[in-house]
């Protein structure tokens, strides 16, 4: 790991990474004007540091067509689902309201296209009688770690 970056001060992520020894840097998308401002920082962040491969692990914004095109197959997402069900937000409570059995979490390369890229590996766990989207939340973190 070369650099985490984190776009909300107070991400897990980004605490964890301080905890281990790696370099870290906050780039908080509210300090921008637009997403465009923010995306050009992070990319100097990352042409800065030589990166190679980005990784998103609760990262809850969308990166535009150009951002990705600077990473062709080069992004990595984690999602809380099991794609190509429940793309987007609010996965376990849609989950729950759909009555399904087993919820999951997908690693895919990103694309332009939402949570819609290649799908590289995927882990499930079955959805209990007294679930709430909290419980599934809790559940299915260490799976998507």
């Amino acid at each position: 790991v070369s650099l985490v970056i984190a776009n909300r001060p107070d991400a897990a992520g980004l605490a964890w990474a301080k905890e281990q020894g790696l370099p870290t840097l906050l780039i908080d998308h509210k300090q921008f004007s637009d997403r465009l401002s923010f995306e050009q920082a992070l990319l100097e962040a990352l042409d800065r540091e030589k990166i190679e491969l980005v990784v998103l692990a609760g990262f809850m914004r969308l990166l535009s067509a150009e951002f990705v095109a600077r990473f062709p197959k080069r992004i990595i997402n984690i999602h809380p689902s099991l794609l190509p069900a429940y793309k987007g937000l609010d996965t376990h409570k849609r989950v729950l309201e759909a009555g399904d059995k087993y919820h999951g979490c997908t690693v895919h390369i990103v694309t332009e296209a939402l949570d819609d890229g290649p799908i590289l590996a995927q882990s499930k766990l079955e959805v209990y009688a007294g679930d709430t989207p909290e419980s599934l939340a809790e559940r299915l973190l260490p799976l998507e770690h």
